[in-house]
């Protein structure tokens, strides 16, 4: 499949599950007291709920991907690091409300895929 054809959703889905890894995504089924799939089934609706956020934030009207998440500098928090963060409870409520499951374990998991998703955004950004 060319890049061309892959859904861009699913496509970040699946980079932040690789950048997380198995550790990791162990320990968020840990907290969820869930299985590896469900962990994951976790993180991918996060993340598609991060996504619109994160996406309008990235590509904003067409424009080169240059620095996005560092935008300010990621030790300072950044553009899109503060953009997700003040999404982090509305995202955790919404995921909680859709999954069912625990909103304290699922904002505690929010805020686990948050950096994962501005790193795997910046990665993009550093390859275009």
């Amino acid at each position: 499949m060319s890049e061309v054809d892959e859904n861009p959703l699913t496509s970040l889905q699946d980079d932040v599950l690789d950048e997380l890894g198995d550790d990791r995504i162990g320990d968020i089924a840990g907290l969820l007291g869930t299985d590896e799939a469900g962990a994951r089934q976790m993180v991918g609706t996060t993340v598609a709920a991060l996504s619109g956020e994160a996406e309008a934030v990235a590509t904003p009207h067409d424009a080169p991907l240059t620095g996005v998440a560092t935008l300010g500098g990621f030790a300072t928090g950044g553009l899109m690091a503060g953009l997700l963060a003040e999404e982090a409870r509305p995202v955790a409520d919404a995921v909680a409300r859709k999954t069912g499951l625990p909103p304290g374990a699922v904002s505690r998991v929010v805020e686990m895929v948050i950096p994962v998703v501005l790193a795997v955004l910046t990665k993009r950004a550093a390859r275009k």
